[in-house]
């Protein structure tokens, strides 16, 4: 298998049973993950990709969500594929098992699983180097929350991150994060909890409020839609969030200290400009990362000015150290769980 650098709605039953009308010219499909369009961060910023990319070439193309996408998986992409799509692009972490079996069935479909690494001819992955602008956040982070001299942030060395599920894909983030925010303090607290859902706004508040009960001022959100509960809660309490995926900075101006931006949007496009040129990067891993711009911190355009110059110059040079491989950043997918995080 290869590895590439780059730099960079319609329910289920309802798509298929009309999916002959498009067979003829091989449409492309892209799965819905869990939390749905609509929730500001991973399922819309990919849409957004997909949307430029069917545009830009002319491709047909359907989105596909199902009231239970995780279960459902392979039953999606087995009528996906039986009713002509030629391209079925996955935003859904529990497909990629499915996925690899599924492609062996169906050798002239181009499979695309996002955020892991699947064996195939015709799977192509592509993995994002979360874990180091996670990295890049927490260590902004750690820096922020004992100054006091910044509104909304208490004296505690104690920050928080709250994810969708417990799972690699998530936990990828959720590692790099600590490893930034301890990289500059050693002895700083970060409270981890899981919502156990990617929709659920009012549990992402309630999770939140807690984690500022605690003496947390920013919370690090990796929860898709229920991320959502996170940011309001921080905007009404005076602290601070941290958007993920996209540029959730303007969800409330102010009280987003930045996000980690993930650009999916990029990677769906260029996987949909590929196909129709017949380029399909099949049994490849296009890689996402830093030194590509895959991944980055927000401009921070409602809060740079509350932050010191020099914990954003430290965070920059974090980044160089990075790209450079003079810093080596915890990746969960490819190496399991370190031991400062069981």
């Amino acid at each position: 298998m290869t590895r590439r650098i780059l730099q960079v709605t319609t329910a289920c039953t309802s798509l298929m049973a009309g999916s002959a009308l498009w067979a003829d010219e091989r449409p492309a499909a892209m799965i819905i993950a869990q939390g749905g369009l609509g929730d500001g961060s991973w399922n819309d910023t990919a849409n957004a990709g997909f949307q430029s990319g069917l545009e830009k070439t002319g491709v047909e193309g359907r989105t596909i969500e199902s009231a239970d996408v995780a279960a459902q998986g392979e039953e999606i992409m087995r009528r996906a594929a039986d009713g002509g799509f030629g391209l079925v692009i996955s935003l859904e972490w529990i497909h990629g098992e499915p996925m690899e079996m599924l492609a062996k069935d169906y050798p002239d479909t181009n499979w695309v699983i996002m955020n892991q690494t699947r064996t195939g001819d015709n799977i192509a992955s592509v993995v994002f180097g979360e874990h180091e602008g996670s990295f890049l956040a927490g260590a902004l982070a750690a820096q922020v929350t004992t100054d006091t001299s910044i509104e909304g942030i208490n004296a505690d060395a104690t920050i928080g991150v709250i994810g969708g599920f417990k799972a690699p894909g998530i936990d990828k983030f959720i590692v790099g994060y600590i490893q930034g925010a301890k990289a500059v303090n050693p002895d700083i607290e970060v409270k981890v909890a899981y919502a156990d859902s990617f929709g659920d706004p009012a549990k992402g508040l309630q999770m939140a409020n807690a984690m500022f009960d605690e003496g947390a001022d920013i919370v690090y959100q990796v929860a898709g839609g229920t991320g959502i509960g996170i940011i309001e809660a921080a905007k009404a309490r005076g602290h601070y969030a941290i958007g993920v995926d996209s540029d959730q900075d303007g969800m409330a101006p102010g009280n987003v200290l930045t996000s980690m931006v993930k650009r999916v949007d990029v990677a769906v496009d260029e996987i949909v400009t590929g196909y129709a040129a017949d380029n399909f990067p099949g049994g490849e891993v296009i890689q996402f990362g830093l030194a590509e711009n895959g991944v980055a911190l927000s401009e921070m355009t409602h809060t740079k000015d509350k932050v010191p110059a020099a914990y954003i110059e430290r965070v920059t040079a974090y980044k160089a150290q990075i790209i450079a491989g003079e810093l080596d950043v915890w990746d969960v997918s490819s190496q399991g769980y370190p031991d400062f995080f069981k």
